[in-house]
């Protein structure tokens, strides 16, 4: 009998080779936790019996249940454990089967369909702590004729390893196969544990005769292929186009004699179906989602930048320490662009997210990655050594920079500081966080300085755009929304921002004003500027007025500012539609002449935050080349389920973003996103932020720490 006492005992087993001798695969038990992060306990051999005690490095090892592992200790040799913990969402679906699950495993170098019978402990247990391993007693469906008559051959028992794919059940009664605690203490070296008796009637408890064997025939994996229904795969559309999706069906579809796979795609497609190809219908998704391919046609997604074959489980780069070593917290500077690919481009790269953080985990990557406007802050804050702007720079910031991962555990500890629970629990706003972290963390003052044309200051840390819908194009840009967001609300900068962060009109997660947005790689500020001199719309020369209502003139380039000179002004007016129009005069410096040049001013585009579906990820420029872009997702993967994994962040290189945001404004309004990447799509539909900074930023070296800095 499994003793009560080792019920609750949590398990692990060994996924890095480490200093005590330990090899990957091995299994353990977990007896206590030590504060510096290490695990202390017994393994086991390869029989279930204690083989000696451990001492193993958290971060080594991945957690198990105890039905977990006796399924893995059945699995021999132990790397292949590993390559099973691989297909996690197989692994899942092999924990759960239940009595007369279909499941299809390798057997006699072919695929075979089975029926699960019994759960099988193998092992006698004399010993105390002693682990016994499982396996299943599964019943071989041999032929067609035997499939549809449910006739079955017995088979050797099996490893969880050996059984290739799960087919979903259609049954909502099901009860998963569990060891039975009251079995005899007498039993043989092999015991059958019988499962819960079937909970409908015998000709029910399976799929319909015919659907059994359409269900097995589209289940069988193909022996060139790795994945099965639920890899996450891309294909090469007929259009050249590269479409992303999941696969949901595998088979011999009507009329066609190879495999195939029936996927649900990421976003729609114009050719795309609900699940039917022909006249059949093989899953159910959104219209226009499906596709179906060629199996041989499908390669795994390489936006998880995961290689299969390697058969590694996700690791964090090396890094000394989480936390600096020395009281003196020391300056990082960014990641120079020629190393960016090899430092930061991968799986657990980046900040990893963990319990509603990727609001928080997105908006530190844009600030920290690779933009040094906010490193000088760290230099004058009043926190003392241990204040959580020293929290944010050591745990953090330096890390990021350093060795391109930091761990949920000090991002966590970050956010349990800022001063309310919500932030440690729930999700938020990159906005309310933002105000949080320059106020109470980096003791900033609201920067951003804006004048009415009555004289009123106002003060903000970020800019909302504020418009009405029919003043902009069907697909806006940042530099227009903006534009028309101040003029509307009458205001301008009273000083040049070094560093601008822009909020899409969109309200709450889901509603959206624009259904895409071009994010403006440079932002012409010169005409937002109060007092500062600018150009005549129609002649060039200084202008002496601006008028609001010539902004949506749509004889005079729509959503354009119009600053005119005084004769520009007057013949501007003179026309019956401007009758009514009420320009203002504007504040220049004194002594100007009217053809004096006028000085641009710009800021440039280093991030972009975007939400779908209440998920925030992050797009970075990483350097001067205008193809220097990168793409985080601080959940894009996980490892394990929700209560012992852990989810695997991940930096992916888009220059596309680059190669697309390279055209016009006009060419952007009319492109067709159907034939754009994935990664362009989401820019331009899902963008809530827009951050931009200042073309005259300078490296810290050459900054003074009293030079102020300007946040919108």
């Amino acid at each position: 009998m499994e003793l009560k006492e080792d019920l609750n005992k949590s398990y692990f087993i060994v996924v890095k080779r480490n200093k005590k001798g330990l090899s990957k695969g091995c299994i353990g038990r977990v007896d206590a936790e030590t504060p510096d992060g290490y695990l202390t306990g017994v393994v086991y051999r390869g029989s279930g019996s204690l083989k000696s005690s451990a001492r193993v490095k958290k971060w080594d090892t991945h957690p198990l249940s105890r039905h977990q592992a006796q399924l893995l200790l059945f699995v021999s040799p132990a790397n292949r454990r590993l390559e099973l913990l691989c297909h996690l969402q197989l692994f899942n679906a092999i924990c759960q089967l239940a009595h007369d699950d279909l499941v299809v495993v390798k057997h006699k170098r072919d695929f075979q369909p089975c029926l699960v019978k019994k759960l099988m402990q193998i092992g006698k247990s004399d010993k105390t702590g002693d682990l016994n391993m499982l396996g299943f007693e599964l019943e071989l469906m041999d032929t067609e004729q035997d499939i549809l008559t449910k006739k079955t051959v017995s088979l050797p028992m099996f490893s969880a390893a050996d059984i290739v794919q799960v087919v979903p059940s259609h049954l909502n009664n099901r009860q998963p196969l569990r060891l039975n605690s009251a079995v005899d203490l007498n039993r043989k070296a092999v015991t059958h544990i019988k499962s819960m008796p079937a909970l409908t009637k015998k000709k029910e408890s399976i799929l319909r005769k015919q659907d059994v064997y359409d269900t097995i025939q589209t289940s069988i994996p193909h022996p060139e292929f790795s994945m099965g229904v639920g890899s996450m795969v891309e294909v090469i559309s007929d259009d050249s186009t590269t479409v992303y999706g999941v696969i949901r069906w595998i088979g011999v579809p009507e009329g066609k004699k190879d495999c195939w796979a029936g996927l649900e795609l990421d976003n729609e497609f114009i050719s795309g179906s609900d699940g039917m190809f022909g006249s059949k219908q093989y899953f159910t998704c959104k219209e226009n989602t499906a596709l179906f391919v060629p199996l041989t046609q499908c390669k795994p997604d390489s936006r998880l930048q995961f290689s299969l074959d390697s058969k590694e489980i996700p690791e964090p780069p090396e890094t000394s320490s989480v936390l600096e070593d020395s009281d003196e917290v020391p300056h990082v500077p960014p990641v120079s662009e020629p190393e960016v690919l090899s430092r930061l481009v991968g799986r657990m790269r980046g900040i990893q997210g963990h319990f509603n953080s990727c609001y928080l985990d997105a908006t530190l990557f844009s600030l920290f990655t690779s933009s040094i406007a906010f490193d000088r802050v760290f230099n004058s804050t009043a926190d003392s050594e241990e204040g959580i702007s020293h929290c944010l720079r050591r745990d953090i910031v330096n890390p990021l920079r350093r060795s391109g991962f930091v761990p949920a555990e000090s991002v966590m500890n970050f956010r349990k500081q800022l001063g309310c629970k919500s932030f440690a629990t729930e999700e938020k706003d990159p906005e309310e966080f933002i105000s949080i972290l320059l106020k109470d963390v980096l003791h900033i003052e609201p920067l951003l300085k804006f004048r009415s044309c009555a004289g009123l200051s106002q003060d903000a840390y970020t800019h909302q755009i504020i418009v009405d819908k029919s003043q902009a194009g069907v697909v806006p840009s940042v530099q227009q929304l903006l534009e028309i967001s101040l003029m509307s609300s009458d205001l301008k900068f009273e000083e040049i921002p070094s560093c601008l962060i822009v909020q899409m009109p969109r309200f709450g997660k889901n509603y959206k004003m624009f259904s895409k947005i071009v994010p403006s790689t440079e932002l012409d500020i010169t005409d937002l500027l109060h007092c500062s001199p600018r150009q005549c719309f129609l002649c060039g020369r200084l202008a002496d007025y601006e008028c609001a209502q010539c902004l949506t003139d749509h004889k005079l380039q729509p959503g354009k500012i119009k600053q005119y000179c005084s004769t520009c002004n007057t013949q501007v007016h003179m026309h019956p539609s401007r009758h009514k129009h009420t320009p203002h005069k504007l504040t220049v410096p004194d002594n100007l002449p009217a053809d004096a040049p006028v000085q641009r001013t710009t800021l440039e585009l280093f991030a972009v935050l975007s939400i779908n579906t209440s998920h925030f990820v992050s797009f970075v420029k990483y350097g001067p080349d205008p193809r220097s872009w990168i793409f985080f997702d601080s959940m894009a993967d996980r490892y394990g389920d929700d209560n012992n994994g852990y989810n695997i962040p991940v930096i992916r290189a888009c220059p596309e973003v680059a190669d697309f945001l390279s055209q016009s404004e006009e060419e952007l309004a009319t492109t067709d996103l159907n034939h754009c990447t994935e990664l362009v799509q989401r820019l331009l539909e899902d963008s809530y932020m827009c951050l931009y900074q200042s073309t005259d930023v300078l490296p810290e070296s050459s900054m003074s720490t009293d030079v102020p800095i300007t946040l919108v």
